[in-house]
């Protein structure tokens, strides 16, 4: 039987990564403004790609430590649902996104041991959702979309006052394992979902959102 999991895929570039999301009946679908990551997306391609995304699909905006210049760039063009900060932003700063944007902000916090666990209960206080994430290795150019998961057995039967979504290291062969472990409501796939880094399959897309809802 069908759960109501939630999916979102990140990190798509071009239309067919887009049309193959909608299709497998992805809910969110990412796109990603950081330069260093090979799914980056320029102002205009996400544009035309958040344009084409059918409604009731949440377009979510994926930024690493924003200036206000950058999100004014990006929300004068790119029609977005949600902002998703992935750096170091500080609780105040998500409150400070929000407040200036009305916009949802999702707020990425990464997990490695339990000692990172208050830092989401902090976060939790600012941000509209949680993004709970493996956090990357120091040596780490990208903040996420690295391939790793964390152990899941820490965040088993933690809940927060907040929506929150599973993210790091998720493939089709293992999401409905960690949905099953970790009551997640939502999951984040970007690089579970690839060939190569950025390559985005309409297969794996299709297998991964058919395991997370199973």
């Amino acid at each position: 039987m069908p759960t109501d999991t939630r999916v979102k895929i990140c990190g798509l570039r071009d239309q067919a990564m887009m049309d193959a999301a909608v299709s497998a009946g992805a809910h969110y679908v990412g796109l990603v403004f950081f330069p260093k990551s090979p799914r980056n997306v320029s102002i205009a391609q996400a544009a035309s790609l958040a344009q084409s995304a059918p409604i009731g699909i949440a377009k979510v905006g994926l930024v690493v430590n924003p200036d206000n210049a950058l999100l004014d760039a990006i929300l004068a063009d790119v029609p977005l649902d949600v902002l998703q900060l992935h750096g170091s932003e500080t609780p105040e700063r998500v409150a400070e996104v929000r407040a200036r944007y009305g916009l949802p902000v999702m707020k990425a916090v990464g997990v490695a041991d339990a000692d990172d666990l208050p830092a989401l209960d902090d976060y939790a206080q600012a941000a509209d959702m949680l993004l709970v994430d493996a956090k990357p290795p120091k040596s780490a150019d990208l903040p996420g979309g690295n391939g790793l998961s964390f152990d899941w057995t820490l965040i088993a039967n933690r809940r927060w006052p907040t929506p929150w979504m599973l993210a790091g290291g998720l493939t089709p062969d293992n999401v409905s394992e960690a949905v099953a472990l970790t009551k997640a409501p939502q999951v984040d796939v970007s690089s579970g979902v690839e060939t190569a880094p950025g390559e985005k399959s309409a297969a794996l897309i299709s297998a991964f959102v058919a395991a997370a809802t199973r």
